[in-house]
């Protein structure tokens, strides 16, 4: 530490090459996998085997799984499989056996193919409901594999490996299919899989492992619990730790929660429209968008995690939550101009950095609020939490653009980052004050 108080640059960059931080590129390779392959890259399949429209619209529905696992995160947080617990640990078992479903069910879509279109679509809803299952156990894993100052280099890491892996199971899934056949790319998806099974067998425990309390409430002859009686309690101890830990403080937590990321998840659903509205090409947009907004995201994930280390947590998100509002104001100014590519690659840079540093110290931060009692759930509720509200507004920015034009609505997507901004200064304020 320096004289400051805040962590070297070195010490801040050695962080990264923690074996615990470097687990997490793969682990997030594996959460990000399936993603595509139940969405995007699966529509595309079912469009080239001409399936119709609207058959491929219902396949939307199968994204819901995601926003919903929260209602079986307490039994992914309490449950101990049998056989591998003993073997592996409470989060490390569940991420196998939600990879091993991944796997088989991916292998299981290349033979159905859509000439089976009701069993294709059965298998998509297993592939999404073990992936979000995994997503519940890596998060989890992630929280408890080191301190709360590290957190911010274990989510770039994760990020980072995520992010490949949208490459893979997107373009990737796509090049296999155009010189493969679609079968081979699903089967060639499957084989990827086989990262995420080699690293959760590879990496450690984590020290936090410490709640059995599932199978001490069933099994403790001195004080019997009820199984009818237990299960609601897995949902409702969780939500009491928090309020009991933060008192009236805790719905000012769930408001920040909720509206972080408000003001970058409702203007992205019209950024793919916005570009080819102003005249750019599918091409242009592939090149800028995919390529110099991958690499800047990814940068922005890796400055994230450094500030975190380097000048504390509160003030690397602070710092996110201005960037973002300030990005879509240059959105903003890009839908007044005409179309130039040097201007959309700024703007679509900028946007991808800021968003990087945001994300990767905002899910630091919620993890810093979680107890490693109630891991899996308390993640799951807050990040169900993060982007719903987002989702929810961004079904109206369509009206919006129609009624007022882009350049009106980028500017309200960025004045609904500004209660973020306030907030944040708040909680660094009762920080000082409690110093």
């Amino acid at each position: 530490m320096t004289d400051s108080g805040v962590t070297s640059w070195r010490d801040a960059l050695l962080t990264y090459t923690k074996p615990e931080v470097l687990s997490l590129v793969f682990l997030g390779f594996s959460a990000g996998l399936p993603y595509l392959l139940v969405f995007s890259t699966l529509t595309a399949w079912l469009r080239d085997e001409s399936v119709s429209r609207s058959a491929i619209g219902f396949f939307a529905w199968v994204g819901m799984i995601y926003s919903i696992k929260v209602i079986w995160a307490p039994i992914v947080d309490n449950l101990r499989l049998p056989k591998l617990h003993q073997a592996l640990g409470r989060r490390r078992s569940w991420m196998l056996l939600a990879q091993f479903g991944i796997v088989a069910a991916l292998v299981m879509m290349s033979w159905a193919g859509p000439e089976r279109l009701v069993l294709l679509s059965a298998l998509a809803v297993i592939v999404a409901f073990s992936s979000a299952t995994q997503d519940i156990a890596i998060d989890a894993y992630r929280i408890e594999a080191s301190a709360v100052e590290h957190q911010a280099a274990l989510s770039a890491a994760y990020i980072l490996g995520y992010r490949v892996a949208l490459l893979v199971s997107g373009a990737g899934a796509l090049y296999a299919a155009e010189y493969f056949g679609w079968a081979a790319s699903y089967q060639i998806m499957a084989a990827f899989g086989c990262v995420g099974v080699l690293t959760t067998l590879i990496i450690r425990r984590p020290v936090a492992e410490k709640n059995d309390r599932l199978e001490a409430a069933m099994g403790n002859e001195q004080r019997p619990v009820r199984r009818s009686a237990l299960l609601p309690r897995l949902f409702i101890d969780p939500v009491v730790d928090f309020f009991e830990r933060n008192g009236r403080f805790a719905l000012f937590l769930l408001t920040l929660i909720a509206v972080y990321r408000l003001s970058d998840i409702t203007m992205g659903i019209m950024a793919n429209p916005f570009y080819l509205d102003m005249g750019y090409t599918k091409v242009e947009i592939a090149n800028i968008a995919k390529g110099l907004g991958f690499g800047l995201s990814l940068l922005g994930s890796f400055l994230g995690g450094l500030f975190v280390v380097r000048f504390g947590l509160l003030r690397t998100l602070l710092l996110g939550a201005i960037l973002v509002a300030l990005t879509n104001l240059t959105f903003a100014g890009l839908a007044l101009s005409g179309p130039d590519l040097m201007l959309l690659a700024l703007v679509i840079g900028l946007d991808n950095l800021s968003g990087g540093i945001a994300a990767t110290s905002f899910i630091a931060y919620l993890s810093s609020l979680t107890d490693t009692r109630y891991t899996a759930t308390q993640y799951a509720l807050f990040s169900s939490l993060m982007t719903l509200p987002g989702k929810f507004t961004s079904g109206f920015s369509g009206l919006v653009v129609d009624g007022f034009g882009y350049s009106s609505f980028f500017i309200g997507a960025a004045c609904l980052g500004i209660p973020a901004v306030v907030m944040v200064v708040v909680l660094i304020r009762r920080q000082l004050r409690d110093i």
